[in-house]
């Protein structure tokens, strides 16, 4: 079941127990779609109660765009000190020099809509929750496809992906990332660190490339890749975010990333579902995703 996508009233949504009123609620976010910032408030209202499950537990870095996608946008990991104190923030240590990092946490759909109000239109999840910040509960690998590549080169890596996941014990779950490609993302029981993480996610990378090295490889270097997809494993380290599920992508169109059930693969396209269609979507298909830590395997 899914929120209704239209404030309580006016511009008004009443969530959790708040009021969250827009503040020039007709500024537009995606000048091009004419969506404003109602529009994303709307979306995110829509969206809460499958997307904040997702969320809930780990810290955010925020990619806000206060003067739409036509002006600057920014990435935002230290929570602003102006946040009501209902809001929760956690202290996130930094590896290396400089102090820790105070991170949003969307516990609640009035959470969601607050940063909404504040031009949020992309949310990045850490891979680990603020429990267990150096043992992360999900493994991803991100296909980075270059421009032109036909979508059934891509869902054909995805497939192929998937099958590399459960010879090596993992629940593979797709996502289309609202970009040019899509994740492959597995649930980890949280018992190893981000080291061992990322080394399994290197090893399914590599032999996938070394079987497949006209389409595929892991070169970090655009200049060297060619017209190959990249097997991105970076995401897999401490620190680093993935698009959370539901998220809005500040591209044109207003796409978001979107869990998908495996048969729906062969049809399937990064940006297919966004502002415009989504919440028809979940009216008619629960989340993908919502029983994904339910489906740790054992390796």
């Amino acid at each position: 079941m899914v929120q209704s996508g239209k404030p309580a009233s006016g511009d008004r949504f009443e969530v959790d127990g708040r009021s969250i009123e827009l503040s020039r609620p007709d500024k537009l976010l995606y000048p091009q779609d004419s969506y404003s910032k109602r529009d994303v408030a709307g979306y995110y209202h829509s969206v809460a109660t499958v997307m904040v499950p997702h969320l809930r537990g780990r810290p955010l870095t925020l990619r806000r765009f206060p003067d739409g996608l036509e002006g600057e946008g920014f990435f935002q990991k230290e929570a602003p000190g102006y946040l009501p104190d209902w809001i929760r923030v956690a202290e996130v240590p930094q590896r290396g020099s400089g102090g820790p990092v105070h991170h949003v946490v969307a516990e609640d759909a009035a959470t969601l809509l607050y940063l909404a109000n504040q031009a949020c239109l992309e949310f990045h999840m850490l891979l680990s929750t603020v429990d267990s910040l150096e043992r992360p509960d999900l493994l991803v690998l991100d296909i980075d496809p270059p421009e032109g590549t036909r979508s059934t080169e891509l869902r054909s890596v995805v497939r192929d992906l998937c099958r590399r996941f459960e010879r090596n014990g993992l629940v593979p779950h797709i996502q289309a990332t609202g970009g040019k490609g899509f994740h492959v993302v597995a649930p980890l029981a949280g018992e190893e660190d981000f080291e061992q993480v990322r080394r399994w996610a290197g090893t399914m990378a590599m032999e996938a490339a070394e079987s497949d090295p006209e389409r595929l490889t892991t070169e970090q270097r655009k200049d060297k890749r060619g017209t190959r997809m990249f097997l991105d494993i970076n995401r897999n380290a401490y620190g680093q975010t993935m698009i959370a599920p539901y998220s809005l992508r500040a591209r044109p169109g207003a796409p978001a990333a979107t869990p998908l059930e495996s048969g729906e693969l062969a049809r399937a396209a990064p940006g297919g579902h966004g502002l415009a269609n989504m919440a028809r979507r979940l009216r008619r298909k629960r989340d993908p995703w919502a029983d994904m830590h339910g489906a740790v395997m054992a390796r």
